[in-house]
């Protein structure tokens, strides 16, 4: 079996946890604690930068399916051909710190350069879509991209308003917009739905509960300093998303 495939079953089931080490991460330490994590934890797949000696040397250390993120058709593809077992165009939010947009046409003329880069290379291909961009237009965006074929589609919160909220509402209201996005995706398009931004063992129940197939969560493992504390915290998501698809089961 494909290491994807088992990727795709969590999918069916409303539980797969993607751990993000980070789009923009090339500390190769830090992103080897992630994974080794990650793989402990049993996640459903980890994602990295597209930097060619980071992809191999994780590709060497674990059988997780392999995310490798990039804005970058051409590393994108070239992640495939490292052995990526899938590739996401996105995880936008880190770059908009850097003074970058993204609107619907250069994410689509991004997906349809990767898609004729890759040729007759099959590989699950996520995509972002840009959560600075209004509802209307992310709605379009995700029901042009599944006429597309693309695989998953994952939603993000953006803003730059700096919030001086603690505790709990803080975490409530870093995920507030991640999570409606999901809602609204879920509502128009019928690919499976990944809520990333803002994701952590207090939100993700929310994400799960507004209709996510899956949770990408990065910044509550990737900033934490010891492996010990990163496995505590991925367990803790992966048991949630198995709760989440005992719920599923039993509404069926």
């Amino acid at each position: 079996m494909a290491r994807i495939d088992s990727f795709k079953h969590a999918l069916e089931e409303k539980r797969a946890v993607k751990i993000i080490a980070g789009i923009d991460n090339f500390d190769i330490e830090n992103i080897k604690k992630v994974v080794t994590s990650a793989q402990t934890a049993h996640a459903s797949a980890v994602d990295i930068c597209a930097r060619e000696d980071i992809i191999k040397e994780v590709r060497s250390m674990t059988d997780l399916p392999l995310f490798v993120s990039s804005i970058v058709p051409s590393e994108l593809v070239k992640a495939v051909d490292l052995g990526a077992d899938a590739i996401e165009l996105g995880n936008f939010d880190v770059l908009y710190k850097k003074g970058m947009s993204f609107d619907v046409n250069e994410v689509l003329s991004l997906v349809e350069e990767t898609l004729s880069l890759l040729g007759d290379r099959k590989t699950f291909f996520s995509v972002t879509i840009p959560g600075e961009i209004s509802t209307a237009e992310q709605v379009a965006l995700a029901v042009k991209l599944e006429s597309m074929g693309i695989d998953l589609i994952q939603t993000e919160g953006h803003y730059s308003v700096d919030s001086h909220l603690e505790g709990a509402r803080a975490l409530m209201d870093r995920a507030e917009l991640t999570i409606s996005n999901t809602i609204e995706m879920v509502r128009n398009v019928e690919m499976p739905i990944m809520t990333a931004t803002g994701i952590n063992p207090t939100t993700a129940p929310f994400a799960f509960a507004a209709g996510a197939s899956a949770i990408g969560c990065g910044s509550c493992v990737n900033k934490l300093t010891s492996t010990i504390s990163m496995i505590a915290t991925i367990t803790s998501l992966v048991e949630i998303a198995n709760k989440n698809a005992v719920k599923v089961k039993e509404l069926v």
